[in-house]
């Protein structure tokens, strides 16, 4: 009886162990699980308060990308000196003579090139006398006393063309060989458009007002009143469309053909809303398109162009017949366009570490994005050393850029390969933006004429835009083009 009682027993222990250890099991399991809901509140939180700073730095803080990285007490992921110039990089010898410092010009400089008109200022006949002896004085030198800018406002004039008419008297008599009497006119130019009272300087301070300084039409249409020209806003469209239609169209086709025919190419594309459009609501967001020539010591050749859409479609079909390399950011739809090699903007790529550093750690070496940012800051740097010493000199660029910018590269991407950051922080997407562009990234170091950045696009594009956030939209597809 007495050992029956003990297996008994011992049974209940085994099955106790038992029940406990899926007890633990259940319960290991179960703060795995917390744990892993945790973290992922926690990444969605991280991520959360990004996009608040992200945004309130957009709203409310600085837009440039410079950075004071100058710290007394802080080590650079690279030496500052370096950063600045690179000691490797040849210099050129500079000799300095002895001078005398001029003295820096002032009113000359800022108003170089108008038109100087003199203007003297005599003395007044009764103040011509000697207040001693009272002999009549005479003029003995003058002296230059000060200068001033004088704004003259803009006239408008009617011009009113009259055809002159010519006729023989000789057949008006009947002395001729015709019965009829014969009658010759002037030939009156003809008008830029239509019948209308648009002129070529008409129409063109129109369009220097609209897209060189941003004025509406609206605003253009009060700024003819003042001058007592009544012309409706409407009609100041209807010039601008005609005129690009007839004289600008055909200049625009001449520029794409020669575009096409280069080997360096960059482009960039931008919101801008069309209000009549067939078959989309006005709300519809449609893109304008800028395509330019490259770093290729040429004369530059710029182009806008709409699309009621940002398919890529659009850029296949603009640089058809196009064979070279091609600068963007990194807008997926430029990828495979037949016959171009894609180079990535290293500006874009820096902006997103930029975008990923914690609020207030931008001094903080051991943050990973601060350190995606001197990275790609000691390209910046290296880049900006070469283009200094070696203008235009393409194969020089290029050497260099394999000897100095390539090591850098290989550093950079055997650091990124290293980061784990959490899913769907800014440094996630940073990471991913440039590990899915590793190849393109590294291209413009095949040839010494490819650019850098896209910045020369995004300058190009800047006054469109610029100029957008004041007329806001176009009105049709034709003033949109």
């Amino acid at each position: 009886m007495a050992s029956s009682a003990k297996d008994i027993q011992l049974r209940e222990l085994k099955d106790t162990v038992s029940q406990l250890k899926t007890m633990v099991s259940e319960q290991t399991e179960l703060i795995r699980s917390l744990r892993l809901i945790i973290d992922e509140k926690s990444g969605h939180e991280k991520a959360l308060q990004e996009q608040v700073d992200y945004l309130t730095k957009k709203l409310f803080g600085s837009s440039s990308e410079k950075r004071s990285d100058d710290i007394p007490g802080q080590q650079n992921l690279f030496d500052e000196a370096e950063m600045e110039q690179d000691p490797s990089l040849p210099e050129e010898e500079t000799v300095i003579r002895e001078h005398t410092r001029k003295k820096k010009a002032a009113h000359e400089d800022l108003f170089k090139g108008l038109k100087v008109e003199k203007v003297v200022i005599p003395l007044p006949e009764e103040d011509q006398v000697c207040p001693v002896c009272g002999t009549q004085m005479v003029l003995i030198g003058e002296e230059y006393v000060r200068r001033e800018l004088e704004f003259i406002p803009a006239t408008c004039k009617v011009i009113e063309y009259y055809s002159q008419s010519y006729g023989c008297p000789s057949c008006k008599e009947g002395l001729g060989d015709t019965e009829k009497p014969v009658i010759i006119k002037s030939q009156v130019p003809a008008a830029l458009v239509g019948k209308g009272p648009a002129s070529a300087s008409t129409v063109a301070w129109t369009m220097y007002q609209k897209y060189a300084n941003g004025l509406p039409l609206y605003r253009q249409e009060k700024d003819w009143k003042q001058y007592g020209a009544q012309i409706s806003r409407t009609t100041l469209a209807n010039w601008i469309i005609c005129c690009s239609q007839n004289y600008f169209q055909p200049m625009y086709d001449y520029f794409h053909r020669e575009l096409l025919k280069r080997s360096f190419a960059m482009a960039d594309e931008t919101r801008v809303q069309v209000l009549n459009e067939e078959g989309r609501r006005a709300q519809t967001q449609s893109f304008m398109w800028l395509f330019r020539s490259g770093e290729d010591g040429l004369p530059a050749i710029i182009l806008y162009g709409y699309s009621p859409t940002r398919s890529g479609s659009h850029a296949r079909e603009f640089l058809e017949g196009y064979s070279g390399y091609l600068e963007t950011d990194g807008y997926q739809g430029y990828n495979n366009l037949p016959g171009i090699r894609r180079c990535s903007c290293w500006a874009h790529i820096r902006r997103y570490f930029i975008d990923a550093v914690p609020k207030g750690k931008q001094y903080d070496y051991s943050q990973p994005a601060v350190q995606g940012v001197q990275y790609c800051s000691r390209l910046f740097a290296i880049e900006d050393s070469i283009n200094k010493k070696y203008p235009g000199d393409y194969e020089k660029r290029k050497q260099l850029r394999l000897e100095k910018e390539k090591p850098v590269l290989e550093a950079f991407w055997s650091w990124l390969d290293q980061q784990k950051p959490v899913r769907n922080t800014r440094m996630d997407k940073a990471v991913n933006y440039v590990l899915n562009r590793r190849d393109t990234a590294e291209t413009y170091l095949e040839d010494g004429r490819c650019s850098f950045t896209n910045n020369l696009s995004e300058n190009a594009i800047r006054p469109f835009a610029v100029g957008r956030k004041n007329w806001l939209f176009s009105n049709s597809v034709e003033g949109a083009n």
